[in-house]
């Protein structure tokens, strides 16, 4: 452990858990010691996992570097007021101005305090605050940052785009064809998953949860059920963790296939994109035929599964012998063309250092050289006795994040092929219990982005209150950093193999 990953340990130690808190500790803190955790993040001791809020509260997730285990750390506000970690540790930024649109807090010393998901459009301030009225605004007037330079100019993108792709502003400051700058902006897919989510009852939760970002839907419906589990302390059944897993692989598959497809398609090379997107689909039908969905969207539940269809085993066994060989094949054709090597190798860096920082998950993280995979460092069934390998490369560019997709599929397959060819059979569901008065859980699962992170709290068998956390919030920050001293023309493929999620990232 560094210095300051035992400083904020410290911090943490000796605490007396909240009771009723699972499976990680959750300690109410002061706010002096919030402001001291602050620092300690923004100085490198540890990882910042989610920060989000109730109505007299803010919590936030973090990971001390060299401990097993995370942690939440909780602290009151006053009069709407609490300490901002942001000042501290930039990744905190867009999640405590999220809250000040919300909730209405103010984090006292925020150092960015324009809106980010309201847009003024909604009539109302801090819709899950105090809720008083607002006068409506122009949701075009936003304040991006300005730039200085001789001959600076700037190209506003989005939010509309011409692919079938969800909205997202990015505003381009280019010096000729070089990127000094890019921002973003969001929230034009914000759906109030937050409300959405308050005082609903155990199966309309799951069904939000599971619509949050729907390419990720197995990673999403997988956490909440896990973190209702924790909470009630429930195991689901053999056959049913199996099948999670299987699911969780498949989705992963899905996806990573299609991206390594979809960044060839932006370097100009769109025969390996058809060719990806028909295995896509093969992994997809064979998907609907053992699950009955495409998506596999609520197959997970609390408790367990809904279980696969008959022969379910065999035909997604014979799907993996139909793609292995020709993916093999466009890894091949990849790898020996030099046009696209010159567009992918050197092109979109990001920097250890900022992966670090951020704790990016996922892709982006291992290809700059963050070796974390929460299936491995933060176990949880049935990865905890699976054997597998994360890849991990630190070139950092758009090459090195096909790469890390690439063998992250045959990895995929790998797991695939061991559980499919010793699936147990038995029940898929455990019955939830009753249960009177509160407890909380929390789950954090690697999705094909990266880590998704859900905190319930149960009262009386409903869900009081549900946060979940995209992988995207820690990512697409980073692809402005990336993006940065690179051409204009190539923004497309940089942020294609970041590939984060809008919709996600907005709630």
């Amino acid at each position: 452990m560094t210095a300051m990953s035992e400083r904020l340990a410290a911090l943490i130690a000796d605490r007396g858990a909240v009771a009723g808190h699972r499976p990680w500790p959750r300690y109410e803190i002061d706010h002096d010691t919030w402001t001291a955790i602050a620092q300690a993040l923004g100085e490198g001791g540890g990882d910042l996992l989610g920060l989000w809020g109730e109505k007299d509260n803010v919590h936030m997730a973090l990971r001390v570097a060299g401990q097993a285990w995370p942690c939440v750390v909780s602290v009151r506000t006053r009069n709407e007021d609490f300490p901002s970690v942001g000042r501290f540790h930039p990744p905190a930024l867009r999640l405590e101005r999220a809250l000040r649109d919300l909730y209405g807090f103010a984090p006292l010393g925020l150092p960015d305090r324009r809106p980010w998901l309201d847009h003024g459009a909604w009539g109302v301030r801090a819709p899950l605050g105090a809720r008083p009225p607002a006068a409506r605004r122009d949701p075009a007037a936003y304040e991006f940052l300005p730039v200085l330079g001789e001959d600076v100019h700037q190209v506003p993108v989005g939010p509309v785009h011409a692919g079938v792709i969800e909205p997202g502003h990015f505003r381009f400051s280019v010096n000729g064809e070089t990127l000094v700058r890019v921002e973003e902006r969001f929230g034009y897919t914000h759906k109030g998953i937050d409300g959405l989510l308050t005082d609903a009852d155990m199966e309309r939760a799951a069904r939000v949860v599971a619509r949050i970002s729907g390419d990720s839907t197995v990673a999403y419906s997988f956490a909440f059920a896990r973190a209702v589990e924790a909470a009630l302390q429930v195991e689901p059944p053999p056959r049913a963790v199996i099948l999670r897993g299987v699911m969780a692989e498949l989705e992963r598959l899905a996806h990573h296939v299609g991206d390594v497809g979809a960044i060839c398609n932006d370097a100009s090379f769109p025969i390996l994109h058809a060719h990806c997107g028909i295995l896509r689909e093969r992994v997809l039908a064979a998907t609907d035929r053992a699950f009955g969905h495409r998506m596999m969207m609520d197959r997970i539940v609390p408790g367990g599964v809904e279980d696969a269809g008959p022969g379910a085993a065999r035909s997604l066994l014979s799907m993996l012998d139909e793609i292995e060989k020709p993916f093999a094949e466009v890894v091949r054709v990849y790898d020996a063309t030099p046009s696209i090597q010159d567009r992918s190798c050197g092109t979109g860096i990001l920097d250890n250092a900022l992966a670090k920082r951020w704790a990016a998950g996922g892709v982006i993280g291992r290809a700059s050289g963050r070796d974390f995979d929460t299936r491995r460092d933060c176990p949880y069934a049935p990865y905890g006795e699976a054997a597998f390998e994360v890849p991990v490369l630190t070139n950092g560019d758009v090459d090195a994040r096909i790469w890390i997709r690439i063998r992250e599929v045959a990895q995929s397959i790998a797991l695939l092929r061991r559980w499919l060819g010793d699936l147990p059979s038995g029940d898929v569901r455990a019955e939830l219990p009753s249960h009177e008065g509160a407890c909380e859980g929390i789950a954090m699962v690697e999705a094909f982005r990266g880590d998704v992170l859900v905190w319930v709290r149960i009262v009386d068998g409903r869900i009081a209150r549900c946060h979940a956390r995209d992988a995207s919030w820690f990512q697409w920050p980073l692809l402005e950093a990336a993006a940065e001293n690179n051409i204009i023309a190539d923004f497309p493929m940089c942020n294609k193999s970041f590939n984060c999620s809008y919709s996600g990232h907005d709630l």
